[in-house]
């Protein structure tokens, strides 16, 4: 199955947790919350933007029936969520990347130009490089595994709410990977002309090539030949890792 399917596939992919009964759900949730931090002052009031109906009706339902949270939306898509989220004013967004039509990391950078003070973390399947640092670049807080068992996704949404920057065990240990990986010598930028500087620029926050090439007015493979080019003189293979130097330096 491809990474495409696995995104849009059934909630029980996904820890296996979204099928069980209601009632089990929450015993277990409120169990481990109360072993493992102090109870949560006032009410986390979340929005949850994602395309799956099986798995955003069970997280809605995890949050309606979990003491101390409170479901303040659930789109399908990001323009929904755009429409909808200013006015629902939430807490905390958890957010979808593959999304129908705009992207999820589109819309993280939009929702954060427009509501500074929001706070949001990846939901998703993807692992890679590439997929952490657009999101992260674009202005996510946290970046979580749909594997994330419920009562850990409700400490990382605490977490999150109190200023903190939560990520799966397997996300953290890309972001350390990488930091371990900058001893390399620095990317040659200075070799950049002004346009590959311009689209290197808009990659490092997040935007997509069709974005790129609508924002500076280019043709789509025209896009494409000068990342072949920053490529060759960053000495990398691949959008992530140019993407990776530039979160690097900055």
């Amino acid at each position: 199955m491809n990474q495409r399917n696995m995104e849009r596939g059934t909630p029980t992919r996904f820890g296996g947790w979204a099928n069980q009964p209601r009632a089990r759900i929450v015993n277990n949730v409120m169990a481990t919350l109360s072993r493992s931090q102090p109870p949560t002052p006032t009410v986390v009031s979340v929005a949850l933007v994602e395309d799956n109906d099986g798995l955003r009706e069970s997280l809605t339902t995890l949050l309606e029936s979990t003491p101390g949270f409170r479901c303040a939306g659930a789109f399908r898509s990001a323009e929904a969520a755009l429409r909808g989220i200013p006015g629902a004013s939430p807490d905390v967004v958890l957010m979808d990347i593959h999304l129908p039509r705009m992207s999820g990391v589109t819309c993280v950078r939009q929702l954060t130009e427009a509501l500074p003070d929001i706070r949001i973390v990846m939901l998703t399947v993807f692992a890679d490089r590439e997929h952490i640092f657009e999101a992260l670049k674009a202005g996510a807080h946290g970046y979580l595994s749909k594997r994330t068992a419920p009562a850990d996704l409700l400490k990382a949404i605490i977490e999150v709410h109190r200023g903190g920057a939560p990520m799966s065990s397997e996300i953290a240990a890309r972001v350390v990977e990488y930091f371990h990986q900058q001893n390399s010598p620095p990317a040659p930028t200075a070799a950049l002309s002004a346009r590959e500087s311009e689209i290197l620029d808009l990659l490092a926050r997040g935007y997509l090539y069709k974005e790129i090439a609508d924002r500076l007015g280019l043709a789509f493979d025209t896009v494409h030949w000068h990342l072949r080019k920053i490529y060759e003189k960053l000495h990398v293979r691949s959008r992530g890792e140019a993407v990776a130097k530039i979160f690097g330096r900055r």
